[in-house]
């Protein structure tokens, strides 16, 4: 099997190369660039004080679960591009990445052109950190958190659409609570549970029989933006010191949901 995926650089995006490097021939990656140090460098984020204290514990539970970046094994291809630049190459640029078995998007930039025609009609899965239809754009598990639902922390495998997080969608992946766990920790958890629920369902290729089910749009509680991620709204969430408690692990209606 020869899969391609159209993702990011940080370590838990570079881990989805490495684990499916164990049951594919051939991964093609393709790699938009931001800097690793967020907060620190003005990039996707903001740079400043606030930042790089939230996203230091980021990193730090990011590093814990998934290491650090590092080299990739050598059935892995890479194509590296910045961030913003994919929707400019022509198809040309992506051969033969685009002649794989199966694609799949995990963070990378919105998907626009005859690249997002392609994928579709390739039937492209994505995995969308948040749980949609409840949660949809940006930062979605943070913002799950900031409501004082952890519940809704986790991750949807959904067919890629054009709108964005809005595919129909395959199953849910969602962290197992544990006790004293942080909230860093476990909304990264989350990462590991998406990786873990799609790997084994390509694995057994359970992927290639499931049933997809439409989102139901008027369940939406949240749609957010990168603007909405703010200093004082980072900050505030600091000054939480946001503690997940069982009491209010109260889960939605999900779709197959995996636990992780």
């Amino acid at each position: 099997m020869k899969i391609t995926i159209f993702t990011s650089n940080q370590p838990r995006h570079l881990n989805l190369a490495k684990k499916l490097s164990k049951i594919s021939d051939e991964i093609y990656l393709v790699s938009e660039v931001k800097t690793i140090f967020p907060g620190l460098i003005k990039d996707f984020f903001m740079a400043s004080k606030v930042m790089k204290n939230y996203f230091s514990k980021v990193t730090d539970a990011e590093r814990k679960l998934f290491g650090e970046v590092s080299f990739l094994p050598s059935n892995v291809k890479t194509l590296s591009i910045k961030s913003g630049d994919l929707n400019f190459l022509p198809k040309k640029a992506l051969e033969p990445a685009l002649k794989s078995d199966l694609f799949i998007v995990f963070g990378s930039s919105y998907l626009k052109g005859w690249l997002v025609n392609f994928l579709i009609d390739r039937k492209a899965i994505n995995i969308h950190m948040g749980i949609s239809p409840y949660y949809r754009g940006s930062s979605c598990n943070f913002w799950a958190l900031y409501d004082n639902k952890p519940s809704y922390v986790g991750a949807t495998i959904h067919t890629l659409s054009k709108g964005l997080d809005n595919g129909d969608i395959i199953f849910h992946c969602l962290p197992k609570f544990t006790d004293g766990i942080d909230s860093f920790e476990f909304s990264m958890k989350s990462v590991a549970a998406a990786q873990e629920g799609l790997f084994r369902s390509i694995e057994n290729e359970e992927i290639f029989k499931k049933k997809t089910i439409m989102q139901k749009v008027e369940k939406e509680i949240r749609y957010s933006r990168n603007i909405d991620f703010t200093d004082n709204v980072a900050s505030e969430f600091l000054d939480r010191n946001y503690k997940i408690s069982p009491s209010n692990m109260e889960y939605p209606e999900l779709i197959d949901p995996l636990f992780f």
